[in-house]
């Protein structure tokens, strides 16, 4: 999982920046450093992390100032974050939760813990962005079908059209024939109708009890702050 995953490490302790690099790189990670909260923006926008270890506490800018600015930010918002911070108050975590962070680390850390909590988070964004991909296909099926079914129906009203003509145009001995040709023709094209208009009653019936995206990951997020919290 971690292969070619991209971790940007803000803190304003050296030795904390290369502990991690060291260490994180080891596992095949990607690391790259920043000393304070202006410099990670910054990297933020070269690097483009998987996920963003954040002290809480840095000189230009804080962790909480970091974190409001990345998720104002629509290319930038769905980026992980967890917070390094020397608190331990659950109001405190609660308060980060709803801001945007996805899981804290209180110093003093032990690295296992660390890396349980990277891997969990990168774990849970993927499923989110599985989520999101699903989500986008069914909309895009969907807009397929509607657009299907438009286009059967100008299709069955030309051939009504045609119809028209040949009746006028064609011999009695060719008449029986093509016309049933015609009626072969638009029983298929009712049969397809007819399956559109089921799949679309069907979408319609399940996205009643439908949650959307933004609601599913605020709703597994808000469990998983609870657990933690516990």
């Amino acid at each position: 999982m971690n292969a070619h995953k991209k971790i940007l490490i803000a803190d304003d302790e050296e030795i904390n920046l290369d502990f991690f690099e060291v260490m994180l790189s080891k596992l095949g990670y990607v690391v790259e450093k920043a000393a304070d909260g202006l410099q990670a923006l910054e990297k933020v926008k070269k690097f483009l992390p998987d996920l963003i270890i954040l002290d809480n506490i840095m000189p230009r800018m804080s962790g909480w100032e970091v974190t409001k600015t990345l998720k104002k930010d629509a290319k930038f918002k769905n980026i992980p974050i967890v917070m390094l911070t020397a608190l331990d108050d659950v109001k405190d975590k609660v308060a980060g939760f709803e801001a945007g962070v996805d899981d804290y680390i209180t110093k003093p850390f032990n690295f296992s813990e660390v890396l349980a909590r990277i891997n969990a988070v990168l774990r849970n964004r993927e499923l989110f962005t599985q989520i999101a991909v699903r989500e986008n296909r069914l909309r895009l099926a969907e807009e397929l079908n509607k657009d299907l079914k438009e286009k059967i129906s100008a299709f069955a009203g030309s051939i009504d059209d045609l119809d028209k003509v040949i009746s006028k145009s064609l011999s009695d001995n060719l008449k029986k024939p093509v016309n049933e040709k015609i009626q072969a023709l638009r029983k298929h094209i009712a049969a397809i109708d007819a399956r559109i208009e089921k799949t679309m009653n069907e979408w319609d019936n399940l996205k009643k009890d439908e949650i959307g995206l933004s609601i599913l990951e605020s709703q597994i997020r808000k469990f998983l702050h609870q657990e933690q919290a516990e």
